[in-house]
């Protein structure tokens, strides 16, 4: 599975990255340690998924955490994670 997570400020691609896990853990696992990896290159809290973006990754396996789903302010618009290969 691969996971590109990317940052935006003002319409604007301010930073991205690509997180590969190839293990046998479940989708939902390898989702939640995708996004800790990227908070942790970007250097950022983890979001907390709210029902929203549960129910947006279900249908779309894309959803964008904004200043709502941190507890510290951020500085930029959202965080946008997405699915871009699954195994």
């Amino acid at each position: 599975m691969r996971i590109w997570g990317k940052i935006w400020k003002e319409n604007r691609l301010v930073r991205d990255s690509v997180i590969e896990n190839v293990s046998d853990q479940t989708r939902t696992t390898k989702i939640f340690e995708a996004l800790h990896d990227l908070c942790m290159e970007f250097d950022l809290s983890v979001p907390i998924w709210l029902d929203q973006n549960v129910n947006e990754f279900q249908r779309r396996s894309k959803t964008r955490f904004s200043q709502d789903n941190f507890v510290e302010t951020i500085p930029f618009d959202y965080l946008e994670l997405q699915v871009i290969e699954e195994d």
